[in-house]
């Protein structure tokens, strides 16, 4: 594994990508072959063709002045984005329709995204929850259907197939419509739980604070009115949410 992010290193060096980028990509990827145990040339390929691709994905200049993610949208449309876990395999298959190709998940969750400039064909998503069966069970599984790994965060693996495999010759696109705008696709159920735990975290430190109880008893027991009320909210909410959530299974 370490010969392979050495040689990494020094082609992206090479490439004029400034050290601290290659440092912090190299902790990146060997981040993420550390936690799904996968061969690094199996999961991002010959080391060089990986190079060419990610040199051109770090900023880096080349020698006709050209930033290096100009020199990626001359060879290819590229794009990072992300969505919830209510949201995502959706967005996948809506964006998969579009022809963009997911190659990995980074560490902050976002699923780095590529689309052939030449032959844009659409592309198929699943996820699957790997545990208890593990990654490498859950990818023997899926693959005698063409089902291939890109991209792992946390109990989650996510895999991706042509659209040929499926429709043939149909998934090949004739006009792509252009690259998303936004980076962030957050569900109506995901912003619900956010507003729940931050409901919760003021109730919680109303109580902590110890709101009106200085030693009056009447506001000592206005306080824990007020307290368990607001409790009661976020327990009724969690509950709506949980049926929310029940309601799609």
């Amino acid at each position: 594994m370490s010969d392979y992010f050495d040689e990494l290193a020094a082609l992206l060096r090479d490439r004029g990508v400034p050290a601290e980028r290659v440092a912090s990509t190299i902790e990146e990827l060997a981040g993420h072959v550390a936690e799904s145990g996968a061969d690094p040339e199996e999961e991002f390929g010959p080391v060089a063709a990986f190079a060419d691709g990610l040199g051109g994905d770090t900023g880096a200049t080349g020698d006709d002045g050209t930033a290096g993610d100009e020199r990626t949208a001359a060879a290819g449309e590229s794009w990072s984005w992300t969505a919830d876990i209510f949201a995502d395999e959706r967005r996948l298959n809506e964006f998969g329709e579009q022809g963009w190709e997911v190659d990995r998940v980074d560490r902050r969750g976002m699923f780095v995204s590529h689309r052939d400039p030449e032959r844009p064909q659409r592309w198929e998503y699943r996820r699957e929850t790997v545990w208890p069966e593990g990654r490498r069970a859950v990818a023997e599984r899926l693959a005698p259907d063409g089902w291939e790994p890109c991209g792992t965060w946390f109990l989650y693996e996510y895999f991706k197939r042509p659209g040929a495999a499926s429709v043939g010759p149909a998934a090949e696109i004739g006009s792509p419509p252009p690259a998303p705008g936004g980076r962030l696709f957050f569900s109506a159920r995901f912003l619900l739980i956010l507003a729940v735990c931050v409901l919760l975290a003021v109730v919680s430190m109303w109580a902590v604070a110890g709101f009106g109880g200085s030693g009056d008893d009447g506001a000592g027991f206005a306080a824990g009115v007020a307290t368990g009320a607001g409790v009661g909210a976020v327990a009724g909410a969690a509950a709506a949410l949980w049926r929310l959530t029940r309601r799609d299974r």
